[in-house]
């Protein structure tokens, strides 16, 4: 009886097939040149053929399953074949054992399964091995299932090989061959054409779908067969681990990032115990403009951390270079993420951009829109870089059969059809994807001709270059509402010291000391006062104590020689200051929280603005509501401190504005009235919208310009690359 694991079983043949796999491969080509009539290279018979009277033929009875035939078969083994394995395969079937195999499987039926999964992804090996019998009308053992499983690895590693033995005939095997030629528009250059502002776009997110249970968890078995890792990256990816890429992207920041605290999704805390169930909690792939996929990373028993997209980054600017320009939907974030990572030095000097893609960008903050969101970047054309959603809504469909296999399986799954959908879905519609944007670039520079004239002349508008100035005004106000004013921050911090201190200095010196009495030192009730009094000294002087430090360091900064005190000039003078300053922090949060949110009701307006797309901002809208309830509450409070006390607003009046120029509760408070910029108008920013779009569109023609003349000219030169090595190896290998 044989004790050995299954894992051990598993190991022992993945070995023994490897081994052989040189001679396979071999036989495997010889079997594909004379695949219509299987033809022996020496005899010029079929191996399947061959007279049994032959002595140097014989003959092995094997279950061989097709798709319109399972039964026990006469095989033809030559007496000088060494290998049975490579005997079967130059007769068209793939053995599901390598020493001595009962059963075979018939290439036609495994090439059968490899293209409809590539066109239903969710199709499985046990759905297909069902459908084999009822098409035979026999009965089906699950056992078929395993062993049909096993050809299919033989066949794929097979094919694997050969595709790397055309790369080296093709001279294309160099390292990163294949991620340096992936998109023939993005990176064939030519002499003497136009510089665009960015070398290469392209767009970087996570999926977790592609997830898979661990081995280990459901108690099987961990495949340990190589060599799928034409997009994957290594695993050494704890390098870019350093400083903050360890953390996860969701985690709040430092840093000045106005929109660190939206992206708060999802608690390491709490996914903790359903990330360790997963070997890959999904995957994170970035691909270009025109949806090639470019790297894809796993992402192992861990949320989405920043050491992901940061190796991808890394990759990229390894192999193209410079200007690269990456969409992520917390590109903000990502940015800063960057420059506290390894790789800060190389990013700058290579001139990466991070961006926000298009459709999450309206989840962002208005200010973070007009730093990172596509629209207002030069040099993009009409790109969105949400190409990654488009590609997870056709992975999403393997989730299926990806989710209970070995991480060998689950690579072998995704590369397949990342291989098939770049090469007939991607590459065969890029012809046609560049045409389509080219007339959607010509419909908006017309209708934008012919539309912006009359807005600009119905405004008295006479310079179209007053657009950009008008977008670096409101960049400059919403940048002087976002963070606090520093103007004598010190003295109010100082003065809000001095409260503290005081308060801490009349708890202690209101503390009581019991004295002992020989008819109370024994009672229980004097001994729990003398305990209760004994903590309330341990933590009330401390606390002094640390209040007062903090104001002798503060006099030091300041020259201070004595304590302010309420009776003194610069105690009043300050304090009024202070409540005025709550007062208009305040008031500044509640005014920038709601003219965003106005700005987002004016996108909800915009035509030819998508269902999603609405949605996706009415869920913004909604999370922003209840900031602004927060806010108007702390407003409201501070409204009371104030001398006069300020007039005070309600909730109903705040939402309810719909453009800025109804916005005027806040006209006497505030330190500038908003309505009075041109560029809070609704009228104006229409027009700020039309000439932008316009811009973009002119800026992708001249994008698309040069990529047609880089396909063209690759097609061309690939025709005849191809012509003359085929020349050149029917020389060589006639």
């Amino acid at each position: 009886m044989d004790y050995r694991t299954c894992q051990v079983h598993t190991q022992c043949w993945t070995d023994a097939f490897a081994r052989q796999m040189p001679e396979l491969v071999q036989v495997y080509l010889e079997w594909s040149a004379n695949s219509v009539g299987k033809l022996c290279s020496e005899t010029g018979q079929c191996r399947n053929t061959w007279p049994s009277t032959d002595s140097n033929v014989g003959q092995v009875q094997l279950y061989m399953a097709g798709i319109f035939c399972a039964e026990k078969c006469a095989l033809h083994v030559q007496a000088k074949d060494y290998l049975v394995s490579s005997t079967l395969v130059c007769q068209g079937v793939i053995p599901c054992a390598p020493l001595h195999p009962h059963t075979t499987i018939m290439i036609d039926a495994l090439e059968l399964f490899c293209v409809a999964r590539n066109h239903s992804p969710n199709l499985s090996v046990q759905v297909f091995m069902k459908a084999i019998p009822d098409l035979q009308g026999v009965q089906y053992h699950p056992y078929l299932a395993r062993l049909f499983s096993i050809a299919l690895d033989v066949y794929l590693q097979i094919c694997l090989a050969v595709n790397n033995l055309v790369l080296q005939a093709l001279h294309r095997d160099t390292p990163d061959w294949c991620l340096k030629n992936t998109c023939p528009t993005c990176t064939y250059t030519l002499k003497d054409e136009p510089d665009l502002k960015f070398k290469m776009l392209f767009a970087m997110d996570s999926n977790d779908s592609l997830k898979h249970i661990s081995r280990e968890a459901i108690g099987s078995y961990k495949s340990t067969a190589k060599g799928l890792e034409e997009w994957f990256l290594g695993d050494d990816l704890d390098q870019f681990g350093v400083g903050c890429s360890d953390k996860s992207l969701t985690q709040p920041m430092t840093d000045n990032n106005l929109c660190a605290g939206r992206w708060k999704n999802m608690r390491e805390d709490a996914t903790l115990r359903m990330w360790g169930i997963f070997d890959e909690a999904g995957i994170f792939m970035a691909i270009c403009r025109h949806s090639f996929s470019l790297v894809i990373v796993d992402i192992v028993q861990s949320s989405e951390q920043a050491k992901y997209p940061i190796a991808i980054v890394s990759k990229l600017l390894d192999v193209f270079r410079s200007n690269l320009t990456g969409g992520y939907d917390i590109g903000c974030k990502f940015q800063t993420t960057l420059n506290h990572s390894m790789i800060r030095p190389w990013a700058q000097a290579l001139n990466y951009m991070s961006l926000v893609l298009a459709f999450h960008g309206y989840a962002h903050h208005h200010l973070c829109q007009l730093h990172f969101l596509a629209r207002y970047v030069d040099g993009l054309g009409l790109e969105d870089l949400e190409g990654c959603e488009c590609t997870f809504l056709k992975t999403n469909r393997l989730a299926s059969t990806v989710h209970y296999v070995s991480p060998f399986h689950c690579c072998q799954v995704i590369r397949g059809y990342i291989a098939h959908n770049d090469e007939h879905d991607v590459y065969q519609n890029l012809t046609t994807m560049i045409l389509n944007n080219y007339k959607q670039a010509l419909h908006i520079i017309e209708e934008g001709r012919s539309t912006l004239p009359h807005i600009m002349n119905n405004l008295g508008i006479t310079d179209i270059s007053v657009f950009s100035v008008w977008l670096l005004e409101e960049n400059d106000y919403l940048a002087a509402h976002s963070c606090e004013p520093e103007e004598e921050m010190l003295q109010m911090e100082y003065w809000q010291k001095l409260v503290n201190l005081d308060v801490s200095w009349k708890n202690v010196s209101d503390l009581t000391w019991n004295v002992a009495t020989p008819s109370s030192a024994a009672t229980s009730t004097f001994i729990q006062k003398d305990i209760t009094a004994t903590k309330c000294k341990e933590t009330m002087l401390p606390n002094f104590e640390k209040d007062l430090k903090i104001v002798q360091d503060i006099e030091i900064k300041l020259g201070v020689t004595k304590h302010w005190v309420p009776e003194d000039e610069e105690w009043q003078t300050t304090g009024c200051l202070v409540a005025n300053h709550k007062y208009q922090h305040c008031l500044n949060q509640l005014e920038s929280l709601v003219i965003a949110q106005i700005f987002e009701l004016s996108k909800m307006n915009q035509a030819g603005m998508g269902y999603k797309l609405h949605k996706h901002i009415a869920k913004a809208l909604k999370a922003c509501s209840a900031v602004i309830h927060t806010a108007l509450n702390h407003f409201n409070t501070a409204t009371h401190i104030c001398s006069p006390p300020c007039p005070q607003l309600t909730f109903k009046e705040v939402v309810e504005y719909t453009f800025l120029a109804d916005f005027d509760l806040l006209h006497n408070a505030t330190c500038e009235d908003i309505s009075q910029h041109p560029w809070a108008s609704p009228a104006v920013r229409a027009a700020m919208d039309q000439y932008f779009k316009v811009c973009h569109a002119e800026e992708e023609i001249k994008c698309l310009n040069v990529e047609i003349h880089h396909i063209i000219t690759y097609l061309h030169d690939e025709d005849c690359y191809m012509r003359a090595c085929i020349a050149k190896l029917q020389v060589s290998h006639p």
